[in-house]
Parts: C-alpha cells; structure tokens; sequence
C-alpha cells in the first residue's frame, strides 16, 4: 500500500475514493431498511475511523489516514461545510415562517426551549466528569443546551415528504417548527461560539454588538443587491459563470466576516444563503449547480473526519456507558416531551403530537457540525463528543420506525383522502373503481382506451383515477417549493384530456414516493380499487413484465391487479382469452365480460387442455359452457370457444394470437410462463413474443370467514 501512495495527492485521491465508495453502498443498504442517507454517511465515517478500521486493521487504517493527511480533510471538510450551509439557507424559503399562526411558533420555541434548559442542567452533572478544568462552566452549559436543542431541517424535510406528510397538517407544522428551529438554533450558536472564544465578558458583549451590526448590513445592503442580481439572471442572460463568481465571493466574505468577528464561518455561509430571494427559481438554479459536487464528494469527508475524531474506545467503562445512555434520554425527553406536550397543548391531536415529537427529534447531519465546532473550540471532550456523535445517530435512526408506529402510512391516507369504507357506503354494489398507475407518458393513450373499454358510459358513481408516482429527489427544496405536485399534475395534464376526449372523469393522484410498490397498494386500498392497472413500456428484453415494482403490488394488492403491455392499443374489437382454470384466469373472464358487455368487443376464450384429456371427451359441450361463462344477458359481441389440446399452453395461445387480436387478456401462473416472483426470473416467452398488446391479469381471493369467495363460481366448471 506505501508503494502506491508516495506523495499527498495520491493519498487524498485513495482517501477520496475510500470515503466516497462506503459511504453509498452503505447509503444502498440503509435506505432499504427506510432510514436517511445520513445515517449511512455517519456510519460509514465510523467505519473508516479509529473505532472500526482503525481496530480491525491498524496497519492499514495507519496508510490510509495518517495523521499528517488530517489537516487537508480538515480544511476540505470545513469548505463543504461553508457551501452546505449555504445550500441550507438556499432552501430556507422565509416564507415557511410567515402566517403559519401562534402554534407553529409555541411549538417551535418549546422544542427548544425545554432540550436547552434539561442540557443545561445535565451539563452541570458532566461537567466535573467530562469537562476539561480550562473550559468555562457557562460555555460548557451554553454549548450542551444549544446541542440538545437541534433539530435536522433538510432530513426532516426529507422525511416528510417520502412519507406524504409534507402537506398534512402535522408536516405542515413540522417543518415550520423546524424552520424556526434551525434559525433561532444557529443564532444562538454564534452566540455561544462569541462566548467560548471571548476573554472576558466585555469581549463577548463587543462580538455581539458586532454580529448585529453584521446582520444589519446583509439585510440592509447585500439583500437588496441579490435582488437585483437574482432578476438579472432571472429576466436576461441567465446564471452565468461571471454571477456564479460572484456570489462564491460574496459566500466566502461572508464566511471570513463571522469567522473575523468570532462567530464561526458556517453562521456566514448560512446567513448569505438565507437572504438570497427565493423567486424567480434563482436560488433553486444555484443550489443545483452546487450540490452534486458537496453532497457527494465535500460532504463525505466531513463525515470521515468526524468518524476519525470518534473513539468508541474512551467509553471503556460502565460509567462511561450509562451517561451516554442518559445523554440519548435527555435528548429524547427534551425534544420529543416538549413538542409533544407543545402540539397537545395548541389543539393538535395525542397522535398527530407524538407525530410531531418524533419528528422534530430528528437530528442528524445539523448535530454534528454543531459538535464538531465544540470539539473545535475545546469545549467538549474527546470522550463526550463520542457520546453526543452516538446520540445523534441513535435520534435521527429511531425516527422513522418511530413514527410508522405512532403514524402509520394507512392512517395518514385515511386522513389525507377518503376512507374505504366510505366509498363503499356512498356507492352501488354495481359502481367500478379503477386505478391507473402511469410511470410513463407514453402508456396514457393505451390506458385511456382500454379503461373506457372496461368502464363503457362511465356513471357518477364509477371512479377512475390516474396515479403518477415522483422520484424520490435529494433536494429539499424540490419538497417545500411544491415542485413533486407541479411535475406529477402537468404529466397527467394530457392523460386527462384523453379521457375527456373519450367521455371519461380521470381523477389525477400525484405525489413523492420512495416505495413505489407499497404506495399504490395503499393508495388501492383507500379508494376502494376493484381493479389496479399497471403500465409497462421498458423493453422486455431488457427486464422482465413481472419483476420490481409489478411484484411487490402483485403480492401485496388486495384487489385485482392487471398489468398492461401496450403495442399501440388503439382499438378493442377482437380478444383473446387463454384459459387453463386458475383463478387468476377466471379474473381474466370476468375482465373480458366486462368488455363485451361494454363495447361488444368479440370475445375468443382459448380453452387448453391436456392432449389425454382431449382423447376421452373431444367436445366437453362447448356451447354450453359458452353460455355459463357469459350468459346471453352479459354479451354485446359474439363469444366463442375453442378448445385446444396441447402440451404447452403458451405456444398454443401463441399460434391462436397469430390469427390476428387487438388484445389478449391473460391469468398470470406457471402454465403459461407467467409467474410473478420478485425478480421476474420466468422467461415469460408468451409476453415477448406476443405480437398485440397484453394485460396479464392476478385475481385476490377475498376470505369472507372461512370460505373463500370467488367472482365466477359458474367458471369452476371449465377446469
């Protein structure tokens, strides 16, 4: 390893790429189990430090971060840090903290007054065990109640947007709370760092005069002038490099001005960030072109440096360990108690407060800068800043599990939109619900004709909803500016004028989702769906019909599920209905009843059978079981079937489809190469080769005590 890193540039470039490479694949494995990037940004910095690397591999953790490599990550870190902070004041809109009423502000100052006052108080038990002699009692006890006090505005915000709360009641009190918060928090920061650095009390009072002088100018004078910059790039030339240079060097004076005045750099970089105007997408447009390169490289070598500055080995004793569990019960009680308490007391339900109180203790990425700048300052110890780094991690873990127990997803949709029950009570047992999951733009013309096929005249109690699922995005502001409904409503714009077109009411659904397969089985279940539609458009040879997301509604859908392969479904006069007797087959015939009932369409059903059986019983009574499956009342079209002994299903459907169909509807099951398994490892050769659009059809059986009901008992007869 010495031989490869022989000078300073090859050592930072071998430090980078081992931050980097650990830091996302341990993002792939925490973001499976829900929890934020954040978490597996700190947990990689530990691994990389003293108490994982540096324990299992001395030697190499030795090459790999010596300690004469520590001041370049040092000064790297706190430049990521400058331009993350100011990426937090860009997302910082003023306007969350405008004309949100007296509880989002009484909330917001017990969620900081309370964890401040019991850090304050547990500050003088540590003290005399962790504290240094050199260290004022009062910076100590400032410093503890300030660190208690943070909450972690963009992971929250993250958070409630992934989980659809941002424009609930309780998001919406959440992430004001939070940031009135973050300003009020950082503000005494800077008020603690003046103290901490100051030599006497006349010193501090000079910094703060000084501070507010500071604060004067960049609202008085630099503000208005970043209006007048944001309109020229907004109405002229655009963000150009010359505009981008000049706001880096107002962003670093900025910085060296707080950092001059004794107030830390970060408080600078914040500040500038949170005055530039919000309109016109300036601010937005600026923070894209920053943050690929600080979240994904600067950023990771703060973590890094914090994890080398965590020793998990100071806490060698048991001592050691209980007042770092107290430290994680304080935090707890302080943040989570005085929202809680706080929203209960302003009106807001024991639910929606415990919601909040979890929330709000969320600490993450914004704790460990604050401690950093303590172990900076000397303020706090080795051993303690150890303790707190672990009580960040465990309050910004619990969050989400946390709050899927006091707020789980079902019951905030049931809050959020109608409840099932109500759509079933309000509506006729004849009524059809149908949702339509549109991943792609492409699909909307296929669904379009195929729903007013399935609906025919859509009557006032039918539904027809479109659902268009947003990635998931790693900006905070893409959350708060409402830009997820923007997307997901001009997307739908065109699907709804087709259905208009066609006679239909489509009822547009849009919203963020990080689990695209759980959200449309919810959305399925609350609106009451007798039927989810699936698009399909990526091609088959590339990926399987019936693996991904299709799997996880397939399993987990408690309706019927249909997943539509569309070749330019244009029309649907002619259908083709393979059957074998699965159930899901069945759910197939209902579907094509419902089409020849609707549109008159011509429905063949392709009965296969074992060639044995075909020997004993060559007719099996056709036309009779023609008229069991739709009977003379249910049919506009002509119903005709054939019955085909073959050894394999799929190539006799196959040879039947090269007569010429517009649509082929279809039961998923093993008999035609049609299973839906996780990873859609079947060869599903029916689908690829299938010249005419498809729906592959899963029926849920619905366990009324202890039978099972099925919707086509009169089918049972045909296997």
């Amino acid at each position: 390893m010495a031989s490869l890193i022989h000078s300073p540039l090859t050592l930072f470039i071998v430090q980078a790429i081992a931050i980097i490479s650990t830091a996302r694949l341990m993002g792939v494995a925490i973001r499976r189990i829900g929890q934020p990037l954040v978490i597996a940004e700190v947990l990689a910095g530990i691994l990389l430090g003293p108490s994982v690397l540096g324990w299992l591999a001395p030697e190499l953790w030795g090459q790999i971060f010596p300690d004469s490599s520590l001041p370049l990550l040092d000064i790297l870190s706190q430049i990521g840090l400058i331009f993350f902070m100011f990426l937090i004041g860009l997302e910082l809109d003023p306007q969350l903290l405008r004309g949100r009423g007296r509880a989002s502000m009484v909330i917001s100052y017990a969620s900081i007054v309370v964890p401040f006052s019991l850090g304050g108080l547990l500050a003088f038990y540590l003290y005399p065990r962790l504290a240094s002699p050199s260290v004022p009692i009062s910076s100590f006890v400032l410093f503890m109640g300030t660190a208690m006090s943070i909450t972690a505005f963009p992971v929250l915000a993250r958070i409630l947007a992934e989980r659809r709360m941002l424009r609930s009641k309780v998001g919406v009190v959440t992430i004001t709370c939070a940031a009135i918060n973050d300003v009020t928090a950082w503000c005494i920061l800077a008020f603690v760092v003046s103290i901490a650095r100051a030599d006497g009390i006349m010193t501090a009072v000079w910094t703060t005069f000084i501070a507010a002088s500071y604060i004067a100018i960049m609202m008085g004078v630099v503000r208005p002038f970043l209006k007048r910059l944001s309109a020229r790039a907004t109405n002229r030339e655009g963000l150009t490099q010359n505009l981008v240079a000049v706001m880096f060097l107002l962003l670093l004076s900025s910085a060296w001005a707080t950092e001059l005045i004794g107030i830390h750099a970060l408080f600078g970089a914040f500040m500038l960030g949170a005055i530039v105007p919000k309109e016109g997408g300036f601010a937005q447009t600026l923070g894209e072109k920053l943050e690929d390169l600080v979240v994904v490289l600067l950023l990771p070598l703060f973590f890094a440096y914090t994890g080398l500055r965590t020793e998990f080995g100071l806490l060698n004793t048991a001592e050691m360990w209980v007042m770092c569990g107290l430290i994680i019960l304080v935090a707890c009680v302080g943040k989570f108690g005085g929202s809680a308490v706080a929203a209960r007391l302003t009106g807001l339900s024991w639910r929606e407060s415990n919601a909040l109180g979890i929330l709000m203790n969320t600490r993450g990425l914004m704790e460990l800068i604050v401690l950093n700048i303590g172990l900076d300052l000397g303020v706090i110890s080795p051993s303690l800043f150890a303790m707190m780094v672990i009580m960040a991690v465990s309050t910004t873990f619990m969050t989400t599990p946390l709050l899927s127990w006091f707020y789980p997803p079902e019951e905030l949709a049931r809050e959020l939109i109608e409840t099932p029950e109500a759509v079933r009570t309000t509506r006729p047992s004849s009524a059809f619900t149908l949702l339509m999951c549109i991943a792609y733009d492409g699909s909307g013309k296929g669904m379009v004709t195929l729903a007013s096929a399935l609906l025919g005249r859509q009557t006032p109690h039918d539904r027809l909803y479109a659902l268009r699922l947003i990635k998931t995005n790693e900006r905070t502001s893409f959350y708060l500016q409402g830009e997820t409904e923007r997307e997901g409503a001009l997307a739908l714009v065109p699907l709804v004028e087709a259905g208009k077109a066609a006679d239909l009411v489509i009822r547009p659904l849009s919203f963020v989702s990080g689990n695209p397969g759980h959200d449309i089985c919810n959305v399925a279940d609350v609106k009451g769906a007798d039927l989810v539609i699936l698009g399909w458009h990526r091609p088959l040879l590339s990926q399987t019909v019936l693996g991904g997301t299709v799997y996880e509604v397939m399993r987990e859908a408690r309706t019927d599920v249909g997943v539509l392969i569309d070749r330019g479904l244009g029309r649907i006069d002619r259908v083709l209905v393979p059957y074998c007797g699965s159930s899901h087959d069945r759910a197939a015939l209902g579907l094509a009843r419902r089409l020849s009932h609707h549109t008159g369409a011509a429905i063949t059903i392709l009965h296969v059978i074992d060639p044995a059986r075909a020997q004993d019983d060559p007719q099996l009574r056709v036309e009779d079981q023609v008229e069991e499956v739709f009977p003379g009342e249910s049919r506009r079209g002509e119903v005709v079937m054939k019955v085909v002994p073959h050894e394999n299903p799929a190539e006799a459907a196959l040879q039947e489809v090269a007569h010429g169909y517009d649509l082929v509807l279809i039961g998923v099951g093993h008999e035609w190469g049609l299973e839906h398994r996780q990873f859609g490892m079947s060869p599903e050769h029916l689908l690829q080769n299938c010249p005419c659009s498809l729906v592959v059809v899963r029926h849920y059986e619905r366990e009324v005590g202890s039978s099972v009901v099925a919707e086509d008992k009169t089918l049972e007869s045909l296997a």
